[in-house]
């Protein structure tokens, strides 16, 4: 269905191809992965595929890349509409109409579908994504995951052969990327679609894949093979087979199912230096010792809870929700690795009763949050919930219709934004919406200059974060991964003591979210209060003290990370799901602590 003939693409300017001599046939019906560092030309080749590179994005294609068929190089993009529907990495480039369901039809109207047929397909596809609600929504209003799937949506309809898709999941929250992957594989087995994908979350998908095609780096040759065999020698991996390595596993899991089966003797070696145990919940949680990257050696209380405001910023009212469902304060628990507040000084964020509206919409009610210098907290829930929006309004990009937002004593939307750079800085889910320079170089001194910063101050903090980006690149040719590491450099720069990241790990593969995770820690250590939101829970449970989770613009959970994630089968990592009861929360916990059990053996020897 798919076929590469020794295809190489060198864009203009650059010195070597991005990619080189590749040779891949995708079959009729087949779910082929796409997997890779970030930067090595997977994009490009998705691009390819549908004709957008070189027709679109310039440069030079050598070879010859077929589709059903139909050479690319003489088939523009819209020639082959028909056949190939595609799915990039930033769904808002997409869009054509203003609402869901004119989004959805449109694919179909300009193929000439009769208005019978369209309806039928855009009411299987409403209720197959979960958008029967947002039918009619402005697209503009929309979550950045709402937006995806509606992405999804506009490319499932018109039902072509091939589907193409550049991070579907990345902004997902996990069980809208389950009912995402679940619809591509029926696809795949009932219809014999063919489906190339590209994804860094390779523990949501790479059990769904017959096969998986590595970039091992910018030019090197393709590695093709089952997932197994391919997961055994690539760069970049899930934490599920990050565990199998540790253990010597073979062959490699690649679920948590396979990896639970296997791991008896690792929960016995586990349990012998009593760190977990069982717990009442169906995962549990580290104990009240264990961080969410290790033993904490002192107990530290937790801050104090916001004080509530007149105007709200207790439980919601009555009429919001039945008595049952009334939040409560949340409680301090002992020994949880919340960070200390010395008596007397003010916390780095307060936010109390604060309620948002969009025109007639409420999306936050009553949210009361404080967060404290040094500390890490995640923002979680699903699609939609008000994450993005609670950034906003720390930010001041929307004011409260009531309740309250502090930073540093200052009221975001009223604070002018030369003052408010130097309090707070938000990192958004499309960091194009932070770059305007031609270069990297042009983006970087404008940072240093609007921070006050030492010349090569953000230069340096993109070389730290992303090794290899050159000053000359123009920003759109980079990835999405290497666009987000900019924009992060970028507000950095100012070192702002409140740092707000909006999905900061879409986009980027295995070692550049452990880049950013020792970043962040760092920023942490010094004393920056960080608040992200974000769908990835082994980002969650490797970096934050605290999770919030929000649930149709309210607070349903808040607490430590160790209670509030490994509680809930959505939101616990793998390693807690693969080892449970016993209380675990990343596979660097579990090195550390057989690492540690060894250097005792051999002491005591």
């Amino acid at each position: 269905m798919i076929r590469f003939e020794d295809v190489s693409v060198t864009y203009d300017g650059a010195a070597e191809p991005t990619v080189r001599g590749i040779d891949l046939t995708v079959c009729e019906g087949e779910l082929m992965l796409l997997v890779g560092p970030s930067g090595v030309g997977k994009s490009t080749l998705l691009g390819a595929v549908s004709g957008l590179v070189p027709h679109f994005t310039g440069g030079t294609l050598r070879g010859r890349v077929t589709v059903a068929g139909r050479d690319t190089r003489t088939h523009k993009p819209r020639e082959l509409a028909d056949v190939v529907g595609t799915v990039g990495q930033d769904p808002l480039s997409h869009f054509v109409t203003d609402t869901v369901e004119d989004e959805l039809a449109y694919g179909m109207e300009s193929l000439g579908l009769a208005p019978d047929v369209m309806r039928r397909r855009v009411e299987e596809t409403l209720d197959l994504l979960g958008l029967a609600g947002l039918r009619d929504r402005p697209i503009a209003t929309l979550s950045g995951g709402q937006q995806q799937r509606v992405a999804i949506g506009s490319v499932l309809t018109p039902h072509p052969e091939v589907l193409v898709l550049d991070e579907p999941t990345s902004a997902l929250d996990p069980a809208a990327a389950e009912e995402v992957l679940a619809v591509l594989q029926r696809l795949v087995h009932d219809l014999g679609t063919t489906v190339l994908m590209a994804e860094h979350r390779l523990e949501r998908v790479v059990q769904y894949a017959d096969r998986v095609a590595l970039l091992p780096s910018p030019g090197a040759p393709l590695v093709l093979g089952t997932p197994a065999e391919v997961m055994a020698v690539s760069p970049v991996y899930p934490p599920v087979v990050a565990l199998g390595r540790l253990g010597g596993w073979s062959p490699l899991p690649l679920t948590v199912r396979d990896a639970r089966r296997r791991a008896g003797a690792l929960r016995e070696r586990l349990a012998g230096i009593g760190h977990g145990g069982p717990d009442t919940g169906p995962y549990a949680g580290p104990d009240e010792a264990t961080g969410p990257t290790g033993p904490v050696p002192t107990p530290v209380p937790a801050p104090a809870p916001a004080p509530v405001s007149e105007g709200g910023g207790g439980a919601p009212s009555p009429s919001r929700r039945p008595r049952l469902f009334r939040r409560r304060p949340p409680q301090a628990a002992h020994g949880t690795p919340r960070m200390p507040r010395t008596p007397g000084t003010p916390a780095t964020a307060v936010v109390e009763g604060l309620s948002v509206r969009r025109g007639r919409t409420e999306v936050l009610h009553d949210v009361g949050l404080t967060v404290a210098a040094g500390e890490t907290v995640a923002l979680m829930g699903r699609n939609g919930a008000g994450k993005s929006t609670l950034l906003s309004a720390l930010v001041g990009l929307v004011p409260p219709s009531a309740g309250s937002v502090r930073v540093g004593g200052l009221q975001p939307h009223r604070t002018a934004p030369g003052e408010l750079i130097r309090h707070v800085g938000l990192v958004p889910q499309e960091p194009r919406d932070l770059l305007y320079a031609d270069t990297v170089a042009g983006e970087c001194a404008a940072a240093d200059s609007d921070a006050g910063a030492e010349p090569g101050t953000c230069r340096a903090l993109v070389s730290e974060l992303l090794p290899g980006i050159d000053d000359g690149t123009h920003p759109r040719d980079l990835s999405e991964g290497q666009r987000l590491t900019l924009a992060l450099a970028v507000v950095l720069t100012a070192r702002p003591p409140l740092i707000l990241l909006d999905e900061p790990t879409r986009g980027l593969d295995y070692a550049a979210k452990s880049r950013l995770v020792t970043l962040l820690r760092t920023l942490a250590a010094e004393g920056h209060a960080i608040v992200l939101a974000t769908h990835d829970v082994e980002l969650a449970a490797e970096l934050s003290h605290r999770v919030v989770i929000l649930a149709d613009g309210e607070p349903v959970a808040d607490g430590p990370t160790a209670e509030v994630v490994v509680a809930s089968p959505s939101f616990a990592p793998q390693v807690t799901k693969v080892l449970a009861p016993q209380k675990w929360l990343t596979v660097s916990e579990v090195r550390e602590a057989l690492g540690a059990s060894a250097s005792a053996e051999e002491a005591g020897t």
